[in-house]
């Protein structure tokens, strides 16, 4: 929001008097007179044409400070051009100076809406955050479509609240009012991702006091999960929707709720609300949003739409629609015979059409599963959860004072980089050569490998060595093979077409989590011992980027998590197909890829580790493991060389996907105390879920 001195620089640029308001008409006819146009005036007072279209048809006011500005510039007029005076042309006067934080051009007036002062924060709740102005990153470019943002922060009193402090003044009273408004008027909307996608439809996050206003029940009650509440089909608000002649999604209408009409041409007639009183907004995703003022709120939500996808649901659903947004399933191509442009399959992606997975990738409860009566045994290919016998620590190990946990930045994203993976329906093969360059599932038999027991098997999800025949991912058994062993497949499941699908997913994903975390002050250039320091302190520097943060974390394994989503709904019946199998995303063999290269590259990690230092780990979760440490920082463990640079191959610290970051540090005692009680000291020092799961 400009400040009052900045909006009356700008308007001295115009006039050098003192104010009054009169009637709408009157103040279209001054500035008329002074031959002012209403694009160029918008400029000067740092809102859009249509707020002043509004002011001079009395369909909105100004507020402060623009109304104080404005009050002064049409006083000043009025004393110029006096009634029934013909308007006088004008001197040549100079152009407004465009303030520094004006980032694009005036809104289009078919699509904007009024931006108005934002009143204080009462002094119970203060603003949440302020970001440093020596932080910032420099703003996108302003698509002129949607000259406001993707999305606001509606409250009770029509202030919907949204990116760059902007503040727009909502006058509405009912829900089909409000998709109206904001399709019409508000100016938000994002642009598409991809030149074959579609741009991001507008979000509008409702306040609890803005959802009682437009008829809405303050809290959905009931017994399922709250994300699975919907409002009855004869709710007022529901029928109100399909009186105004707009849709809702299958989904219904709960915390996530899409109203939409058909598209019309090119146009896309979608609104996507957010009800944040029905718990649209997960805690464990969105740490403390919730509780900020509606700005802030706004600011969080801001920030994750331009870095990484407008909000569509939960974080794993936003990470699932980031993959389509990113590599479109359709592109526009020429019918040679008719000549007419048609939709056609866009290479690279996964198409339009869904794909049954191989018998081994899907689950218990498939219909490939089910209607074939197949028994011959599934992937398992999952995150580490492993603790170290006891038995098998050393006095040496025993009498260390210190367990510290090392946690890999978004290790399942960095498994994501160049990872090649099926397009293409499986295909099936008996005894086949084995090659690391084909993504599949093989049955191989592991069991014979020997490995050190002080570290967890690469091959199995709990450390355990195998017992037979199992099927893997391509990149366990490529591993097999870089340990040094000899591997026959019995059979494979094989996909001839192939793609690094995710590359796109990861490198935004990549770039959101690097740039906020340098806005946080952990930068790349930092040395280990300053990157200690910065990491303790970062979620007090901006909690409002804090929250972003953790955000694109869970975005990350809630997106590869719904890549397998499991039926939901105690009325589901075994062998019947569940929605998420209707999406093409729907890739439990890509999921299976994913882990099984994040759970590689843990073990590789360890393994060299072990001959660098002859240091063994207590417990691994996940990205997490835990080591004996002489000290309590990673510093007093870690290889360095003599020259004091991080040894390769090992765990190294730094703010970038797949490097390490301190977790926590406890006393070997204590750890020891939860191995003994087959207990994961790995889980209590991370003190989070750190298992992807399959779904929300």
């Amino acid at each position: 929001m400009a400040s009052e001195e900045e909006l009356f620089a700008n308007i001295d640029a115009l006039l050098e008097e003192e104010p009054q308001l009169p009637p709408p008409a009157e103040r279209a006819r001054l500035r008329e007179a002074a031959g002012i146009t209403q694009a160029r005036l918008a400029v000067a007072l740092k809102t859009s044409t249509q707020s002043i279209k509004n002011w001079e048809n009395g369909r909105s006011e100004p507020k402060s400070p623009r109304l104080e500005a404005y009050q002064r510039l049409l006083k000043g007029w009025a004393a110029k051009y006096l009634a029934h005076v013909a308007p006088v042309a004008p001197a040549a006067a100079p152009q407004p100076v465009t303030p520094e934080t004006f980032t694009g051009p005036a809104a289009p007036e078919a699509k904007a809406a009024a931006p108005v002062q934002a009143p204080a924060a009462p002094a119970a709740r203060p603003a949440t955050s302020r970001r440093p102005a020596a932080k910032r990153a420099a703003a996108p470019a302003v698509d002129p479509r949607f000259p406001h943002g993707p999305l606001a922060v509606l409250d009770g009193d029509g202030s919907a609240y949204g990116v760059d402090k902007i503040v727009l003044d909502c006058p509405a009273t009912t829900i089909p009012e409000l998709v109206e408004w904001t399709l019409r008027e508000s100016g938000l909307g994002a642009p598409k991702l991809n030149r074959y996608g579609k741009d991001s439809d507008p979000l509008i996050v409702l306040t609890a006091a803005a959802a009682v206003k437009l008829g809405l029940p303050e809290r959905l009650e009931g017994h399922e999960q709250r994300r699975s509440l919907r409002l009855p089909e004869d709710h007022p608000v529901v029928k109100q929707v399909a009186k105004a002649k707009w849709q809702l999604t299958q989904r219904g209408f709960g915390p996530w709720a899409r109203i939409y009409r058909k598209a019309q041409g090119r146009e896309r007639q979608c609104v996507q609300l957010a009800i944040l009183s029905w718990d649209a907004l997960d805690e464990r995703s969105w740490p403390g949003v919730t509780e900020m003022e509606p700005a802030d709120i706004a600011r969080v939500l801001g920030v994750y739409a331009q870095r990484v996808i407008t909000p569509r649901g939960s974080t794993a659903v936003s990470g699932l629609e980031l993959m389509t947004a990113l590599r479109p399933p359709t592109k526009p191509e020429r019918d040679e015979e008719t000549g007419n442009w048609i939709s056609g399959h866009n290479p690279g992606s996964l198409g339009t059409e869904p794909m049954d997975p191989a018998p081994p990738e899907a689950t218990l409860e498939h219909p490939v599963v089910v209607n074939s009566g197949w028994s011959g045994g599934f992937l398992n290919e999952e995150a580490y959860q492993w603790v170290r016998s006891v038995d098998s620590l050393s006095d040496e190990e025993c009498m260390m004072p210190f367990a510290v946990g090392l946690d890999l930045n978004t290790a399942f994203l960095a498994a994501a980089a160049r990872l090649v993976v099926g397009l293409s329906a499986p295909d099936h093969f008996h005894a086949p050569k084995f090659n690391p360059k084909i993504p599949g599932s093989w049955l191989v038999d592991l069991s014979l490998i020997e490995l050190d027991s002080r570290l967890p098997s690469p091959f199995t999800p709990d450390g355990s060595r195998p017992t037979g025949p199992a099927w893997y991912q391509t990149h366990t058994i490529a591993y097999a093979q870089e340990l040094g062993y000899d591997v026959h497949p019995i059979e494979a499941y094989l996909r001839r077409e192939t793609g690094a699908y995710l590359d796109p997913w990861h490198d935004r994903l990549k770039n959101a989590y690097v740039d906020t975390l340098a806005d946080l002050g952990v930068t790349k250039d930092l040395d280990d011992r300053a990157f200690l320091a910065a990491m303790e302190q970062h979620k007090q520097v901006d909690p409002a980027l804090a929250a972003v943060l953790a955000a694109i974390k869970a975005t990350v394994k809630g997106g590869v998590g719904k890549l397998r989503e499991r039926p939901q709904g105690k009325h589901y019946k075994e062998g019947e197909r569940w929605p998420a199998l209707q999406r093409p995303t729907w890739r439990p063999d890509i999921r299976a890829a994913v882990i099984s290269k994040a759970r590689i590259n843990m073990h590789r990690k360890l393994n060299n580790m072990a001959k660098m230092t002859g240091l063994y780990p207590l417990a691994v979760l996940s990205d997490c493991v835990v080591y004996p440490s002489p000290g309590a920082s990673p510093l007093d463990f870690l290889p360095y060389a003599a020259s004091g640079k991080p040894q390769p191959g090992g765990f190294r610290l730094g703010p970038t996907p797949g490097l390490a970051k301190l977790e926590g540090v406890q006393p070997m005692l204590w750890a020891v105390e939860l191995m003994e009680k087959g207990l994961n000291p790995a889980r209590h020092i991370k003190g989070g879920d750190a298992v992807l799961e399959d779904g929300e």
